[in-house]
C-alpha cells in the first residue's frame, strides 16, 4: 500500500494564474509538479475544482493533467479521498549492486527479514543456472526486503553451498548478502546477466509486499558471476511496480 496519507493539502491561496504562451495543459503539469515537491510524498492535492479555479483553467485540463502524474506514478488516487503524492520510484540501473547498495544510494535505510533460509538438493533448472551437477547441495535465501520499513522485493537466491560454507545460519535479516559475500568468502563479482518482465502478483506475493492481489511488478531473473567466470548465484527478485522503473542506455546495433 502506499505511505501514510497526509490530510494536510497545499493552501489554495497560494496558488495564482498561469501567464506565458506555453499551453495551459503543459504549464500547468509543471505547477502541479513543482507543487507536489513541496508537499512531499503522501500529501494530499487540492481538489479539481479549486485547481481549476486558482490556474484559472477549465476543469477537464485538471482532470487530464492529474490523470498523467497518476499513470506516470508520480501520484494516486483513491476513492472519494482524492489526489495524493506518491512515493518517489527508486530507478533500476543497469550497473551490478545490491538492493541494500541501491537503497543506501538513495537516502534510505535498507532492511528485511527471512522466510526461508536453508540448505536444499539442487533440481535441474538451479543446477543448470549454477552450471553444477543437478542434485548438488545449495543454499536457498528467501526475504522480503524493504526501503524505509516498506517492503519492496521478495527474493529468491540459490548459491552453491560448497563455495559458501555455514552460509546457510548466517544473520541476513538486515544485511547485506553482497556485503556478507565479500567479507566473510572474499567474493569479488564480475558481471550479472539480468532479465525482467511485467507479472501481476499473487495473493500471497501481494500481502507480503503490502499491496493489493494483481498489481503490477518487475520480476526479475538474474546469474551473477566471479571475474573467473564461476557462478555466484542464481536469484529470482519481484519488485513493486509502483516504487520501480528501469533505467536502460541503448546504442545502434554495429
Amino acid at each position: 500500500m502506499e505511505g501514510s496519507r497526509r490530510r494536510a493539502q497545499a493552501d489554495a491561496s497560494t496558488l495564482g494564474p498561469l501567464v506565458g504562451s506555453r499551453p495551459k495543459g503543459e504549464q500547468l503539469r509543471r505547477a502541479l509538479e513543482q507543487l507536489m515537491a513541496g508537499l512531499g510524498p503522501g500529501a494530499l492535492l487540492p481538489s479539481e475544482r479549486i485547481l481549476a479555479e486558482r490556474f484559472e483553467v477549465a476543469r477537464m485540463t485538471v482532470r487530464r493533467e492529474l490523470d498523467r502524474l497518476c499513470a506516470d506514478g508520480l501520484a494516486y488516487r483513491v476513492e472519494r479521498q482524492g489526489t495524493f503524492v506518491a512515493d518517489p520510484r527508486i530507478v533500476q540501473t543497469d550497473s551490478l549492486s545490491s538492493f541494500s547498495e541501491d537503497i543506501v544510494a538513495r537516502g534510505m535505510t535498507p532492511g528485511g527479514y527471512v522466510l526461508a533460509q536453508e540448505l536444499l538438493d539442487a533440481d535441474d533448472a538451479i543446477a543448470a543456472a549454477l552450471e553444477r551437477p543437478p542434485g548438488i547441495p545449495v543454499v536457498l535465501i528467501h526475504r522480503v526486503r524493504t526501503a524505509d520499513g516498506v517492503p519492496l522485493a521478495v527474493e529468491w537466491v540459490y548459491l552453491p553451498a560448497e563455495d559458501f560454507p555455514r552460509l546457510e545460519s548466517a544473520a541476513l535479516d538486515d544485511r547485506s548478502l553482497y556485503g556478507l559475500l565479500r567479507q566473510r568468502y572474499g567474493v569479488t563479482f564480475g558481471e550479472a546477466s539480468q532479465r525482467a518482465s511485467a507479472v501481476a502478483l499473487t495473493g500471497d506475493e501481494a500481502a507480503l509486499l503490502q499491496t493489493e492481489p494483481g498489481a503490477p511488478a518487475f520480476l526479475f531473473r538474474r546469474v551473477t558471476r566471479r571475474h573467473s567466470g564461476r557462478v555466484i548465484e542464481s536469484a529470482r527478485s519481484l519488485y513493486r511496480g509502483d516504487r520501480y522503473e528501469i533505467d536502460m542506455h541503448q546504442r545502434p546495433r554495429d
